[in-house]
């Protein structure tokens, strides 16, 4: 039971590990709902700026921040997945420790 807990923990920190990459290069796809209407809200903002001979730094200024958001979501989400696979780590040394302990060979 333990190690198959650990198992999936691992494959989702993989997960979430891909996705922060995927963050950091720029890409959508991990974003979540609210996250990918911000970011094309300042694209849409932006390209009318720029349509109007004006300056679009607001509307990117609104990206950066939507995807920094985003990466410190996905960070604290890493975060929880390590701590809970620690515990689950711990708990199932100390199950083992006592099964051993309780036999008398």
């Amino acid at each position: 039971m333990g190690n198959a807990d650990i198992r999936r923990l691992d494959r989702e920190i993989q997960v979430t590990m891909k996705k922060l990459e995927a963050v950091r290069r720029g890409e959508w796809w991990p974003l979540n709902g609210s996250e990918r209407r911000a970011m094309a809200r300042a694209l849409a903002g932006g390209a009318y700026k720029v349509a109007r001979g004006r300056s679009a730094t607001r509307s990117e200024e609104r990206m950066d921040a939507t995807g920094s958001a985003a990466e410190m979501r996905l960070n604290a989400e890493l975060a929880a997945l390590h701590g809970e696979r620690q515990r689950l780590i711990t708990e199932a040394a100390r199950a083992k420790a006592k099964k051993k302990s309780s036999g008398w060979f």
